[in-house]
């Protein structure tokens, strides 16, 4: 009687995953030998901060990646990004294929949790599909931006950096080891390494999911599952639309001194980046107001489900929008490539929408209560926070401790998801459901 009390839900043991990869981080980066000599000792705060940036694959950082820590700290936080954007599950399931143990049924369940898979057949091929493919975006990036850092930094540390960020981008956690916190900005006109990590970051961002039925699907769109549809249309449209857009918004400002070349490259590459990896190639704090709204919205819409990326989800805009139109239209059903929408599909919709904004606007209000910074900044860093992006406008290190941990918060709602940790916390057996007498009302 007091085991089963006691046993945990799916989403709890995703839940208390991640707070188990956090907390197993912090401690390592509290050692001395995570910290170059010279820089000050890392405190609680900062290794706790720098260690759910890293799981939750953020990218908001409160000390120099690439000058505080060591080789020792930087290898913590890039493990922490690998599992942080596969999933502690992927990792966990990846180790007992290769010690060929027998994978148990309540394993295959939370995996399925994990990675917001539809079935539990078939669970394990798809993981062994997903390790694989991990590896290979991972190591295809690598030699990519190996061509560019090996001639720049010399051998060793040019094939280290090429590994460590082509990790960070496919792991949408927007880390990087350049220093003086000034992300990729020295390679803004560089299309070599802008393509390359725009690469990792779409892939990265389009789900495990995608990825299983595009190789079944042979790349035959019609032949597609409805979410890979809706996934694909609906990145290509906010890449694209949001390039375009911050091309426009930025042409008397950031763009006045570039080559129409490197207005496009940044204007596409911040566009892809806000949809939750973290990198930047101008400076956001110097953005216009327009693009820094745009900005927010692109995060806080994020990538699709079951992939690295963060965000309400593309699919959740989706629904969203085709049951507005359908109301709109007078319409019986909301209709997308053919197919019907569920309406149980709506509901969760609206929940994830709601929740994460109601999640963003009250960390607002509880950091503007505590700090005079300025609303815009404070709002773009919540977004950023609560899609797990990374992107900042340069306050993040002003930030005192409960600011601090308002955002830590939110990045670690933001992984888990707003919803799962809710559940995760009240979860309990279900009761018998009471119908409740029928009434309406105005609505608009």
């Amino acid at each position: 009687m007091v085991r089963s009390r006691m046993r945990l839900s799916n989403l709890q043991i995703v839940a208390l995953g991640y707070f188990l990869v956090i907390l197993t981080g912090t401690l390592l980066l509290m050692l001395p030998i995570s910290t170059q000599e010279g820089q000050p000792p890392t405190s609680v705060l900062d290794a706790l901060f720098t260690a759910v940036s890293a799981s939750c694959v953020t990218g908001l950082v409160v000390v120099d990646t690439g000058t505080h820590w060591t080789l020792f700290g930087q290898l913590v936080i890039l493990g922490l990004i690998q599992i942080g954007g596969l999933g502690f599950m992927t990792i966990s399931l990846g180790f007992l294929l290769l010690m060929r143990k027998r994978i148990g049924l309540r394993h295959r369940e939370v995996m399925v949790e994990s990675i917001n898979s539809m079935q539990l057949g078939g669970i394990v091929r798809l993981t062994r599909k997903i390790l694989y493919g991990t590896l290979l975006f991972e190591g295809l990036g690598a030699l990519f931006l190996a061509i560019r850092f090996i001639p720049q930094f010399g051998w060793k540390q040019g094939a280290y950096f090429s590994v460590f960020h082509s990790i960070s981008a496919f792991c949408n956690a927007g880390f990087d080891l350049f220093g003086n916190y000034n992300s990729i900005v020295a390679y803004a006109d560089d299309a070599l390494v802008n393509f390359t990590l725009m690469g990792l970051i779409t892939m990265g961002g389009l789900g495990f999911l995608v990825w299983e039925d595009l190789w079944q699907k042979k790349w035959t769109f019609r032949h597609l599952r409805l979410q890979t549809k809706i996934v694909l249309s609906t990145s290509f449209a906010l890449t694209v639309g949001g390039g375009f857009l911050l091309l426009m918004l930025e042409r008397n400002n950031l763009n006045v001194d570039m080559s129409n070349s490197e207005r496009l490259l940044t204007a596409f590459f911040q566009s892809c980046t806000a949809r939750t990896a973290g990198f930047n190639s101008v400076d956001p704090g110097a953005m216009t107001s327009g693009s820094k709204m745009l900005m927010m919205l692109l995060m806080f819409i994020g990538g699709s489900p079951g992939s690295t990326a963060g965000g309400i989800k593309t699919t959740t805009l989706m629904v969203i929008l085709m049951y507005t139109l359908a109301g709109v239209r007078h319409a019986r059903s909301a209709n997308i490539f053919g197919r019907r929408l569920e309406e149980d599909a709506l509901h969760k919709a609206i929940y994830v929408f709601f929740v994460n904004l109601i999640f963003v606007i009250l960390g607002t209000i509880a950091i503007c209560n505590v700090q005079n910074l300025e609303l815009t900044d404070v709002l773009f860093e919540a977004f950023s926070a609560m899609g797990t992006v990374g992107i900042s406008t340069g306050i993040t290190r002003e930030l005192e401790v409960f600011s601090r941990l308002v955002i830590i918060f939110l990045m670690y709602c933001g992984r888990v998801g707003s919803i799962s940790f809710a559940v995760a916390l009240m979860e309990r057996k279900a009761v018998p459901p009471v119908t409740m007498p029928l009434e309406k009302i105005t609505i608009g």
